[in-house]
């Protein structure tokens, strides 16, 4: 869970275009040859690649700079020099790039975007050698064109992960132990708040269906404005189709809770409280009578309020059929 990360920040270069060749033809019996210098190579291009095998940019981390190969220069004989690789750059879907000076997203790699190239920064122009300066009154020019340098620009990779369904709550409503129980995820559950640290994503499958689940750290009042690392964790849920709710039931006030819960979403982004949503009063082995879910449920009056508890397999099995049976029209 430690390697998960969500933003670098990087200074990326295009190559340099390599230079153009001065040479002339030496050739035996041919004492005055013409020129014949090659062309300079084209600098590499900084492209970026989204890859769904990837969930992080934590192999990005580790490199602060990154610089595609400059153009080789061209030679006789009209040889022209060999471009520079281009530097590719894999990212995970759902990554903004982002122009660090003017904070401008650049790029944004959607949700379908698997496989999607994009250039960022076109390589220099490799210079002309002297064979193209040749002209009726100068048969021996001795100059050719230096190559065109690259390009340099300083930017951020931010990661928001793509998800079907977010969850979001408290710390300690139960979000990890619900995403384990449903999924092949292996977040980390203990019965004390902010066990979560870092954002983690789960696939729910029944038969060619699949669900992808998002675990969000749990939030506290005044994440809007940044608080626990508010900002970091709340832009994630943006990328979710739906959005579950938490209300833990063994809560004094799991009312409350749920309502300081969505005014700090609100704060964060109106926009969000618009998605299709659920809510869920978790951990509901501990409200045996069912009495504060009855009062959660007419608390909201206009939402879908449902009890899941991860010892009741009955509650789990009704909770994957409703997961299922969204809509894919958002999906």
């Amino acid at each position: 869970m430690s390697s998960f990360i969500d933003e670098a920040f990087l200074e990326v270069r295009s190559g340099d275009g390599g230079s153009g060749s001065v040479s002339f033809r030496r050739e035996k019996y041919v004492s005055r040859g013409g020129p014949d210098g090659g062309d300079g190579g084209k600098g590499g291009d900084v492209i970026f690649v989204s890859r769904r095998n990837l969930s992080t940019l934590a192999h990005i981390r580790r490199r602060a700079a990154y610089a595609a190969k400059n153009g080789k220069s061209g030679s006789g004989r009209r040889m022209c020099g060999k471009d520079g690789d281009n530097l590719v750059i894999s990212v995970p879907p759902g990554t903004r790039v982002i122009d660090i000076t003017i904070g401008k997203t650049l790029h944004d790699f959607d949700r379908k975007s698997e496989g999607e190239e994009w250039i960022f920064l076109t390589g220099g122009r490799g210079g002309l050698g002297n064979w193209h300066f040749r002209t009726s009154g100068n048969q021996t020019p001795t100059h050719a064109q230096s190559g065109k340098s690259g390009s340099l620009r300083e930017i951020s990779l931010e990661l928001l992960l793509i998800a079907d369904i977010g969850l979001v709550g408290m710390p300690n409503a139960g979000k990890s132990s619900l995403i384990n129980a449903l999924t092949s995820a292996k977040s980390r559950v203990a019965d004390y708040p902010f066990t979560t640290r870092v954002p983690c994503l789960g696939v729910l499958r029944r038969g060619e269906q699949e669900r992808i689940i998002a675990d969000i750290p749990g939030l506290i009042e005044g994440a809007s404005e940044g608080v626990g690392l508010g900002h970091r964790f709340l832009r994630h849920i943006s990328r979710s189709a739906y959005l579950v709710y938490m209300s833990d039931l063994s809560d004094a006030d799991p009312i409350h809770t749920l309502r300081v819960l969505k005014k700090e979403i609100e704060l964060f982004d109106s926009n969000l409280l618009k998605k299709p949503s659920i809510i869920i009063g978790s951990k509901a082995d501990l409200d045996e009578s069912g009495a504060k879910l009855d009062l959660l449920i007419g608390a909201f009056p206009d939402d879908e309020v449902i009890g899941v508890s991860v010892f009741s397999s009955e509650k789990l099995e009704q909770f994957c059929d409703r997961l299922f049976n969204l809509s894919n029209d958002n999906l």
